[in-house]
């Protein structure tokens, strides 16, 4: 194999060699600038051709060869190298791949002690929950919807419906349970370990606690700041209702008027009329 490759190289080197040579005899000689370009240019004899084709063919067998039958091991290929017979070596003892060391458990595993870890290991800010509104969104909403009542595009096409997050069972489990069904499943729902990292599975629990306080929230929740607010738009909220339904009453009695006029028989409609007609002519100008 090594002779045919330095076989190779050696066509590879000889027209380049020979080229070099001509160049340099004649910038040696005292020919003009128009006799060196026509003596580099002159065509190949018919003999040059076919030894210029036999080259390209050796070489492009030598690329071809090497390429084909490359100096390594197929997945699974057997070897007389090792007692066993297998190209695939284990892995020593200890080792880890990096990047992969994890030695925060609570982070990577949602439990500390074996147990489930009741707040994020992480800061919560909105960064982290915009991207677990995304993440939701993406991976979660098509079963639990999007604001986790579970009754998402896949359940109504005939899926089994998860549990509502809104529950009281749900509400009061630690963040870790969460996070360990996302990288672990649980029931009819497959892991997600491969398809969410870590980080993005925390940002996903802190969007559910997001989505709990949302239809589960209390005024004493709310910053004292904010109260004053919130106060200020309840009542401008009951005045709107107040003025809908004094709407809706005014307007649910010309209705029924309307109703009475026409369910009136002839001859009261005449009567009325005549007697409308009479007012108008009674009445002083």
């Amino acid at each position: 194999m090594n002779h045919d490759r330095k076989m190779c190289n050696r066509h590879h080197r000889a027209p380049r060699a020979d080229f070099a040579h001509r160049r340099l005899s004649l910038r040696e000689s005292s020919a003009t600038f128009a006799e060196r370009k026509a003596t580099l240019a002159r065509p190949m004899s018919a003999r040059g051709y076919f030894v210029a084709l036999a080259i390209l063919a050796i070489a492009g067998g030598c690329d071809m060869l090497d390429m084909y039958d490359e100096q390594r091991y197929e997945p699974l290929e057997a070897s007389s190298f090792y007692d066993n017979g297998s190209s695939a070596r284990p892995l020593v003892a200890g080792t880890v791949a990096r990047g992969d060391l994890r030695e925060d458990e609570a982070l990577y595993t949602g439990k500390q002690d074996g147990k489930l870890v009741e707040e994020l290991p992480m800061e919560v800010d909105r960064d982290l929950l915009v991207r677990g509104q995304e993440r939701f969104n993406i991976y979660c909403s098509p079963c639990h919807s999007r604001v986790g009542d579970g009754f998402g595009m896949i359940v109504e096409r005939g899926f089994r419906r998860p549990p509502s997050y809104h529950i009281d069972r749900l509400r009061q489990a630690p963040v870790g349970h969460f996070y360990d069904v996302i990288s672990n499943g649980f029931g009819a729902m497959p892991s997600y370990a491969s398809r969410v990292e870590p980080h993005d599975r925390w940002a996903i629990v802190a969007y559910i606690r997001v989505l709990q306080r949302s239809q589960n929230a209390r005024l004493a929740d709310v910053p004292q700041d904010q109260r004053d607010q919130i106060a200020e738009a309840g009542e401008e909220e009951a005045e709107g209702r107040a003025a809908a339904e004094r709407r809706d009453t005014r307007e649910q009695r010309e209705l029924e008027r309307d109703i009475r006029e026409h369910q009136r028989p002839p001859e009261e409609g005449e009567r009325r009329r005549r007697e409308i007609e009479r007012q108008e002519r009674e009445e002083p100008e």
